[in-house]
């Protein structure tokens, strides 16, 4: 798969694998989806990706494909992961993270953040290749989670809930 990367300022199509091997700055999109109890639902990696496999992270993270619009790709990969369609994806804004992610691989990621509010009753519907299995966690629980065993989490969830959840959730909440 071709995604953007930034080389020497310059935006060229590269192998998403080859961009994280050489821990590339590059593109990506993370979409959060909450419900009306204000609870998130997160993921659990299928335990046969390249890198974290079987570690929680939030509702759909990935890459745009070369020319691919971020809400694009959001609306896309929320489909393709979890059988999720239909939901009105928001701009929460855009974060720069770096982190080692297993494998000699590296996320040095310029994210563009969604969030989407879940209707009632929406079915999801996991792709087992990409998601083992999905929770539904309130903020405070998630991140109580996070600080007992952050080794369950990836490194973006993580920084994520650290760093951006004022960006992400609005002040917090």
């Amino acid at each position: 798969m071709l995604i953007p990367a930034w080389i020497d300022g310059a935006s060229v199509p590269m192998d998403k694998l080859e961009v994280h091997r050489r821990g590339l700055r590059h593109p990506a999109v993370s979409v959060f989806v909450l419900d009306g109890a204000g609870r998130v639902l997160i993921q659990q990696r299928a335990f046969g990706k390249y890198h974290t496999p079987g570690l929680w992270a939030n509702t759909c993270c990935t890459h745009p494909h070369w020319g691919e619009a971020a809400a694009d790709c959001a609306a896309r990969r929320l489909h393709e992961e979890l059988g999720i369609a239909g939901v009105d994806l928001h701009p929460a804004g855009t974060v720069e993270y770096r982190a080692e992610v297993g494998n000699g691989m590296v996320e040095h990621e310029v994210v563009e953040i969604f969030t989407a509010r879940a209707p009632d009753g929406l079915a999801v519907v996991p792709d087992p290749a990409e998601i083992a299995a999905t929770r539904w966690l309130g903020l405070e629980e998630l991140a109580a989670e996070i600080a007992a065993r952050p080794e369950r989490f990836t490194p973006w969830l993580r920084i994520y809930l650290a760093d951006h959840r004022g960006t992400i959730f609005g002040g917090g909440a």
